[in-house]
C-alpha cells in the first residue's frame, strides 16, 4: 500500500483469524458482495465468510473539509462505533459484537471507514411494534426502559436513539433480547432525570408507550415515574412524525 493509498484496521482480539480478509474489504464491498440491507446516507451489507455471517458498515466519504479534520484531528465514524460497541459490551448492553474497523486515507485527506459486527440475531426492529402484533410488545418496553436507564447511569446516551436503531427479539425463555446500533455518535456524561427523558424524544411512542417505558426507567433510576411519563410526552411533542394512535 503507498503512502498516497493507505488504509489502516483495528480487529478485536476474538477475530485476530479475519486479518487477510480484512485488508481486502474495500475490494468486497466495492464488489456488491453479500445482501444490500441498507442504502441511503451509509450502506450496509451482510457478507458471509468462513461460514459466519457479518455487517459490514460503509460510511460515505466526508466533504472537503472533515476530510482533512478526520485525517488529522478526529477519530473516524467507524472507530468510534467500534470503540462505542465495546463500552457498551463492557456494562452489559446488547449489541451486534463488534468485529473490526478500517480507515482509508488519500495522502493527508481521510477517505472513508468501514465497520464490521456479526450481524445481529433480533429479528424485529423498534419500529415493528406499530405493525406487528407482538404478544410480547408491552416486555419490550420495559426492557428499553431499563436498558436506557442502565445506559445513563454509565453517563452515555445515544445520540441518534431512534426507531431503526432499537433491534429487539425474544429469547427461547421468554426474556427479551435487546441490541443497540449505529453507536458513531454517543454523548458521554452525567444525565439527571430531564436530559435522560429527552434521550427518549426520537422514539415514537403512544402515551401507553411512554407510560411503561417511563415506570420502569424511572424505577432503575430511582426517579418519580409520573414525572418522567411527562417528561417524556412533552419531549416527543417537539419531534416531528409523531405516531400516536397505533398501539
Amino acid at each position: 500500500m503507498s503512502l498516497w493509498n493507505h488504509r489502516t484496521f483495528v480487529l478485536h482480539p476474538d477475530h485476530t483469524d479475519l486479518r487477510e480478509w480484512m485488508e481486502q474489504l474495500p475490494e468486497i464491498f466495492a464488489e456488491e458482495a453479500g445482501e444490500l440491507i441498507h442504502d441511503g446516507r451509509n450502506q450496509l451489507r451482510k457478507i458471509s465468510h468462513g461460514g459466519t455471517v457479518y455487517v459490514v458498515k460503509a460510511y460515505r466519504r466526508p466533504h472537503f473539509i472533515n476530510r482533512m479534520v478526520y485525517g488529522l484531528l478526529r477519530p473516524s465514524k467507524a472507530k468510534r462505533a467500534y470503540d462505542n460497541a465495546i463500552a457498551l459490551e463492557q456494562i452489559g448492553i446488547g449489541t451486534p459484537a463488534p468485529v473490526g474497523y478500517m480507515n482509508l486515507r488519500r495522502g493527508l485527506l481521510f477517505d472513508r471507514s468501514y465497520l464490521v459486527t456479526l450481524a445481529s440475531t433480533c429479528p424485529y426492529r423498534y419500529e415493528d411494534l406499530f405493525s406487528l402484533d407482538l404478544p410480547f410488545a408491552d416486555e419490550v418496553l420495559r426492557a428499553i426502559g431499563r436498558l436506557t436507564a442502565c445506559l445513563h447511569e454509565h453517563g452515555l446516551a445515544h445520540k441518534d436513539y431512534g426507531r431503526g436503531n432499537i433491534l429487539f427479539g425474544q429469547r427461547p425463555d421468554g426474556s427479551i433480547q435487546l441490541e443497540l446500533v449505529d453507536l458513531n455518535r454517543m454523548a458521554h456524561g452525567p444525565l439527571d432525570m430531564k436530559a435522560g427523558c429527552k434521550n427518549f424524544e426520537r422514539l415514537p411512542a403512544t402515551p401507553r408507550m411512554h407510560r411503561l417505558m417511563a415506570e420502569t426507567y424511572a424505577a432503575a433510576r430511582g426517579f418519580d415515574p409520573e414525572q418522567c411519563y411527562r417528561l417524556m410526552q412533552a419531549f416527543r411533542q417537539t419531534q416531528p412524525g409523531k405516531i400516536d394512535n397505533k398501539y
